[in-house]
C-alpha cells in the first residue's frame, strides 16, 4: 500500500513539473489536429491551407502550418497598403482636390476661361455615405467659392485632370465578372461618388419571371443596359452581376432579385467618374445660377495662369483606412495604393504602388521570397503571400510609432466591421483585430492578438482551392482562429 501511494505521489510531483511544458505542446498538438482535420474535409482536402503565430511580445514563432506556401491573399492585401500608408502619409494626412479658374472676370461677372477640377485622388469626393461628401454638399463648397471670386457665368466649361494617377483604372488581371460591379469599379486621379451608381430593379410577379431596371442614381450618367435579370425567391438577395468596361457606357445585367421587393437596389461601377463629376458639376452651376457654355473637357497638365479658387481637403487618413478595412471597400484601398506609388515615384499606377510596397519591406528588413503585391485591394488573383511573411510584416508594423492607428483600423472581433458578428465564444480576456479576404475559393484572416496574459499575437490563416461555400470555409476558419486566440 506504501508502494503504491509512493508512485501516485511521485507521478504527481513529476505531471506537476513538467505541465507548463507538456501542455504547451498538447496545445500546439490540439491546433495541428484540428488544421490536419479541417484539411482532411471532403471539400476542403484538393485545396492548399497555410498557417502562422508569431508572438511579437516575446519575439519568437510560436506555429507554422505551410507557412512558406505562396498563398492568394484575397482582401488581406489590403493590411499592405493601409499599413504602409500609415507610415508613409501619416494619420493626418488629406487627400487635396484643386479648383482653379482661367481666364479674365469681366464687370459683368463673366468667366471668359475654364474651371479646373484637378484630382488628388480622394476616394470620398462625392461619395453617397456622408451628407458632407454626397455631391449636393461638395458642388455648393465648390459653387460658393467660385460666386466669391466674382464668377457668375462661364464662356468656357468645366475640366477636369486626372493625371495624379494613371489613365489605367483596373489592374489587368481584374476579372471580367468583377469590373462591372462597384468592387471592381477600379480608380481614377479624379475619383467620384466612390466610382459607383445605383441601379433599382423591380422583379416579376412569380418566380422566373423577368425583373426590370427602372432607374439609376445619380441620374442622367451616360448608361445604356440591356437587363437579363429574373426573379428570384422572397429574401434571396442580391444575386446580379454587371458586366461592362471602363470609358463605356454599356452595361449588362445578369442574375436574380428576389420576388416582392420593388426598387432593389444593386450597385455597379460607373463608367468614367471622373467625367460624370465634371459634367454634374457643370449642371449643378448651370441650376444654382452660373451659366456654363460649352461642354466638359478633359486635361492632361495644368495650364499656366490656373488662379486657385479652392483646396477640397477629404476627411483624414485614419478614418479613410479604418473604412477600408472595416468594409473591405476596394476603391478606398486601390486610391491609397496608387497614391503610395505617386507621392514616391511621380505617377500613381499599379507597378508604382507596388513599387512603393516592396520598397517598405526592403527598408524593414521583411524577406519576400514568395511574395508578389500587384494591386492595392486583393481583388487579383495574383498577388502572392506566405503566412509567415504576413507575420513578420505585422511584428515590424508593430513597431512603428502608427502602429496603435493602424490595429485600430482593422475590425475588431465581436464588435465592428466585418468581424462584428464573429466568434460570438471569444472569450472576453481576449481581443482581436483582423483583417479578412474572400475571392472565390479564397479566404484569409489575418491580424494582432492581445492574449488574456497581455501578449501580442501576430497571426495569419489561409486557404485556397476549397470546394466548399464561403460560409463554410469561414466556419472553419474560425474555429482556427478561435483555437489560437485560446491556446497561446
Amino acid at each position: 500500500m506504501m508502494k503504491y501511494i509512493k508512485v501516485v505521489l511521485l507521478i504527481g510531483l513529476f505531471t506537476f513539473t513538467l505541465s507548463p511544458f507538456t501542455l504547451k505542446a498538447q496545445s500546439s498538438a490540439d491546433l495541428e489536429k484540428l488544421i490536419v482535420d479541417t484539411r482532411r474535409s471532403a471539400d476542403m482536402k484538393h485545396g492548399s491551407m497555410a498557417v502562422c503565430v508569431y508572438n511579437i511580445t516575446q519575439g519568437k514563432q510560436l506555429y507554422a502550418y505551410n507557412a512558406e506556401q505562396s498563398m492568394i491573399p484575397g482582401s488581406v492585401n489590403k493590411i499592405f497598403t493601409t499599413g504602409v500608408g500609415f507610415v508613409r502619409l501619416g494619420s493626418d494626412f488629406r487627400f487635396v482636390t484643386k479648383i482653379g479658374i482661367r481666364g479674365e472676370i469681366d464687370r459683368e461677372g463673366v468667366l471668359h476661361g475654364n474651371i479646373y477640377i484637378t484630382g488628388g485622388g480622394d476616394p470620398l469626393l462625392g461619395s453617397y455615405r456622408y451628407r458632407q461628401t454626397t455631391p449636393d454638399s461638395l458642388f455648393n463648397g465648390w459653387t460658393s467659392a467660385l460666386k466669391k471670386k466674382g464668377v457668375k457665368r462661364v464662356d468656357g466649361r468645366v475640366c477636369f485632370n486626372t493625371s495624379i494617377f494613371d489613365e489605367e483604372p483596373l489592374h489587368d488581371s481584374w476579372e471580367w465578372g468583377d469590373i462591372g460591379n462597384y468592387y471592381g469599379a477600379g480608380v481614377s486621379g479624379l475619383n467620384f461618388h466612390e466610382n459607383m451608381y445605383f441601379v433599382y430593379f423591380n422583379p416579376g410577379k412569380k418566380i422566373g419571371y423577368p425583373a426590370s431596371a427602372v432607374r439609376i442614381q445619380p441620374k442622367n450618367l451616360d448608361i445604356h443596359s440591356t437587363c437579363e435579370v429574373t426573379t428570384a425567391g422572397a429574401n434571396t438577395g442580391d444575386q446580379v452581376t454587371i458586366y461592362g468596361s471602363p470609358f463605356n457606357g454599356d452595361r449588362l445585367y445578369r442574375g436574380t432579385v428576389p420576388l416582392g421587393k420593388n426598387d432593389f437596389a444593386v450597385r455597379g461601377a460607373m463608367p468614367n467618374p471622373a467625367r460624370s463629376c465634371a459634367d454634374m458639376f457643370a449642371s449643378f452651376l448651370r441650376t444654382h445660377g452660373v451659366g456654363v457654355s460649352s461642354n466638359t473637357m478633359q486635361v492632361y497638365s495644368q495650364p499656366d495662369s490656373l488662379r486657385a479658387v479652392l483646396d477640397y481637403y477629404s476627411s483624414d487618413y485614419y478614418t479613410i483606412a479604418q473604412y477600408t478595412n472595416h468594409t473591405s471597400n476596394n476603391v478606398y484601398a486601390e486610391s491609397i495604393f496608387k497614391y503610395l506609388g505617386h507621392a514616391r515615384f511621380g505617377k500613381g499606377s499599379f507597378a508604382n504602388g507596388s513599387k512603393a510596397i516592396g520598397e517598405f519591406m526592403s527598408e524593414r528588413n521583411i524577406e519576400r521570397s514568395g511574395v508578389r503585391i500587384v494591386d492595392g485591394s486583393g481583388l487579383s488573383r495574383l498577388n502572392r503571400v506566405t503566412a509567415d511573411f504576413i507575420c513578420r510584416y505585422l511584428a515590424a508594423m508593430s513597431k512603428e510609432p502608427c502602429y496603435n492607428d493602424f490595429m485600430q483600423s482593422l475590425a475588431e472581433v465581436g464588435e465592428s466591421g466585418t468581424a462584428k458578428s464573429m466568434l460570438p465564444d471569444l472569450p472576453k480576456d481576449i481581443s482581436i483585430h483582423l483583417k479578412t479576404g474572400s475571392l472565390d475559393e479564397v479566404k484569409a484572416y489575418a491580424g494582432y492578438i492581445t492574449t488574456a496574459k497581455g501578449d501580442t499575437l501576430a497571426f495569419a490563416i489561409i486557404s485556397n482551392g476549397h470546394e466548399c461555400s464561403s460560409k463554410a470555409a469561414s466556419d472553419r476558419l474560425n474555429k482556427i482562429l478561435l483555437k489560437i486566440a485560446t491556446t497561446y
